[in-house]
């Protein structure tokens, strides 16, 4: 049996909708038995010898191209080439729909636009190129289980497209790996709220709270203690600056040397002013956060936004430097004598930040290594959270 390319489809006559459609998944039905093939489906099937040839009506293949008296008679290495040559990435979005067909799926072409994906399970997305259904059910059937974006390891993906997306990224060696992404829940439950009348000292890149009140390190799991063998004073804490900031936000963190009745003098973003992040204690919180910008710039007040809306959320961030992420987090903490394990690494990013593979695939390796799910909090100008969690997937 031939398939026919004609305007970058390839249909399929004879039996074919009883063999292919309704058998295995393959196409859409037309009129009659025909189907209509995308590329990536009709040169599976010529890989499996299901089909004899793909005769092109289109004259898209040079005249070397195809055997001697062949008439435009394709074989699978001859339509892979013609194929790769006139659809783009034909050749990853091959690869991948071959993995997942032995693995066991039913799957069906979504890209809007993308030869044979203009059907009637096409998708207005830009970055779907397969949609995969529960394993055992066909295309249509319901809601798919896998949205299927096919990357190369070296092309950047947008992080803002990302949510609800099943990343199949193909590396240099035509190996696949996937990527599964969500928006993550933060099931917070530490209850614990620092007192107002907190004093500190702001010294370099963090502030020291020298007469800590009593839980603060040890039910709320803020800063380090200031600990030394025989040591004197037992209360000290020390706070990085953004812990510190966050705190004088809320009015419970006021500076030692700062008055903070002379407000007026202070400088106050427009968003700090009109929204949540209008500070109680405006001195302290402008000097600490023009600390903060000193040394780490613009960044700092990104992750500023991002430590508040966890606390936010009853969940507690703490570095996550030697993870190379800049927070890990625990959901509860009850006491750091008893401390759980964190359940994520956060690494902050800009809203139009794009991954490259490799820097995706890095932080989710590290995260899986270390027992802990990677998340993105991709932060814009106006202190809007979008969160991105990603982790490894076999299908």
């Amino acid at each position: 049996m031939d398939g026919h390319l004609r305007n970058g489809v390839v249909e399929v006559g004879g039996n074919a909708r009883q063999q292919f459609h309704d058998a295995r998944g393959y196409g859409t039905p037309t009129d009659g038995n025909e189907i209509r093939l995308s590329r990536v489906e009709a040169a599976h099937l010529l890989l499996r010898g299901d089909l004899a040839a793909v005769v092109d009506h289109n004259g898209e293949t040079d005249s070397h191209d195809a055997t001697d008296g062949d008439d435009g008679r394709l074989s699978f290495a001859e339509f892979f080439v013609t194929s790769a040559a006139a659809a783009e990435r034909f050749a990853l979005r091959f690869l991948v729909y071959a993995d997942l067909r032995d693995r066991g799926f039913y799957l069906s072409p979504a890209r809007a636009g993308w030869p044979g994906g203009d059907g009637g399970d096409a998708v207005d997305d830009g970055l779907i190129d397969l949609l995969v259904p529960p394993r055992g059910t066909k295309p249509g059937d319901g809601e798919p289980a896998y949205r299927i974006a096919v990357v190369g390891e070296r092309e950047s993906i947008p992080a803002s497209e990302l949510a609800g997306v099943t990343l199949a990224v193909v590396d240099e060696e035509s190996e696949i790996s996937y990527l599964e992404t969500a928006t993550p829940d933060f099931d917070g439950g530490t209850t614990y709220s620092p007192p107002e009348g907190i004093t500190g000292s702001l010294i370099g890149d963090r502030v020291v709270v020298w007469d800590a009140p009593d839980g603060f390190y040890e039910h709320g799991f803020y800063g380090q203690p200031l600990e030394v063998r025989e040591a004197i004073i037992d209360s000290a804490v020390q706070l990085s600056l953004v812990e510190a900031a966050a705190l004088a936000a809320e009015g419970q963190l006021v500076l030692e040397d700062v008055d903070d009745d002379a407000a007026e003098t202070t400088t106050l973003t427009a968003t700090e002013v009109a929204g949540d992040m209008m500070p109680q204690s405006p001195a302290s919180y402008t000097a600490i956060r023009e600390q903060g910008r000193a040394v780490e710039g613009e960044r700092f007040d990104r992750r500023l936004a991002v430590y508040r809306t966890l606390r936010d959320q009853q969940v507690v961030p703490k570095t996550g430097y030697k993870f190379g992420a800049d927070f890990r987090t625990y959901d509860t903490v009850e006491s750091v004598e008893d401390l759980p394990h964190s359940e994520r690494l956060v690494r902050v990013v800009e809203a139009d930040h794009a991954f490259d593979p490799r820097e995706l695939s890095l932080d989710v390796r590290l995260a899986g290594g270390v027992g802990k799910r990677m998340v993105f909090a991709l932060t814009g100008a106006n202190g809007e959270i979008d969160w991105l969690s990603v982790s490894r997937l076999t299908p």
